[in-house]
């Protein structure tokens, strides 16, 4: 079995404070690699020996996006011909995700042409953080880990919502990880809010109805991401419309693009709580709704089941009450 000190951890530009975070929990030093040339171009330069090492390389491919995915290529290629013994590319947030299908003609499937580019690069594995599609881990040969941010949130939650609560899903999609909160949660029931969206536009979509009881409820919408925040602010105010006592958001990747911070600010949403899987932008940091909670302690128990071979399904994924029995 190799000793605790026998891997190396990179990073790149995309999430400093995160690889740091994942460093210091598993009391290891982290190599910052890349560096500019004047006229842009990434250079990656790794300052220790890697020679029959694993590596684990800690880079979200968020804004800008095709700068991350471009700088986290290029470091797998660097660690694989500096005789790495083994590549993990830790993704926690993996960008292209959303294009995981045709859903017009004439449009490639990017999520999985990304996926390719990271496995043709070097990559033995790829660990992600709640990844959009679940298939997604099928566009390539190579183990793909998926995590869930719900390891992090349940603990504070539970906290946060001891009783009166209904966990919401945004969209049809989202059903199955709100029974899964639900359950975890010991809640009052599920709520299931219908939107309308227009393949031929972006990020375009609007509450229509819902099905569930939320009057005088505390209901907690759970989503993989908040991009916008066109969908969880529609489907906050729908939900407060039919009596919602409080709304509060659970989503992993807070990317908040465009008018969102402005958007939430005047949302019916009571909190949002996010995880730091990409770095949060400057304007969502100072709203008093927003809670970060770190995913660091994830990655870092990741990193060591797969250097030890232990099981991460066994370790890092909640269980619900029914698969308990």
């Amino acid at each position: 079995m190799p000793d605790s000190n026998g891997f190396v951890l990179l990073t790149g530009t995309a999430n400093l404070p995160l690889a740091r975070d994942v460093a210091k929990i598993l009391d290891k030093n982290v190599d910052e690699t890349v560096t500019l040339f004047a006229d842009g171009e990434k250079r990656i330069i790794i300052p220790e020996n890697l020679r029959k090492r694993d590596i684990f390389i800690i880079q979200p491919t968020c804004s800008p996006v095709d700068a991350n995915i471009m700088e986290l290529v290029l470091m797998i290629d660097a660690a694989k011909r500096s005789s790495a013994s083994e590549v993990t590319a830790i993704i926690p947030y993996f960008g292209y995700s959303r294009q995981d299908r045709k859903d017009r003609p004439r449009v490639p499937i990017s999520a999985s042409l990304i996926a390719r580019l990271i496995e043709f690069a070097g990559a033995d594995r790829i660990l992600t953080v709640d990844i959009h599609s679940e298939q997604e881990p099928g566009f390539v040969e190579i183990p793909w880990d998926n995590l869930y941010s719900s390891y992090s949130f349940l603990p504070v939650l539970k906290e946060e919502f001891k009783s009166n609560l209904v966990v919401a899903s945004p969209d049809k999609g989202g059903v199955p990880k709100a029974a899964f909160y639900a359950d975890l949660l010991d809640a009052d029931g599920v709520a299931i809010v219908f939107k309308e969206r227009d393949v031929m536009k972006q990020n375009e979509s609007h509450a229509l109805d819902m099905i569930g009881e939320v009057s005088g409820k505390d209901v907690l919408i759970v989503d993989d991401m908040v991009d916008t925040a066109g969908t969880i602010c529609g489907a906050a105010k729908l939900l407060k419309d039919r009596g919602a006592k409080s709304v509060s958001v659970a989503a992993t990747h807070g990317l908040f693009s465009g008018s969102a911070p402005k958007e939430i600010a005047s949302a019916p949403v009571d909190r949002i709580f996010i995880t730091n899987t990409v770095p949060i932008r400057k304007e969502m940091l100072q709203n008093p709704k927003l809670k970060i909670i770190s995913v660091a302690k994830l990655l870092a128990e990741a990193i060591n089941c797969i250097y030890k071979g232990d099981s991460i399904s066994e370790k890092l994924i909640p269980k619900t009450h029914q698969e308990r029995i």
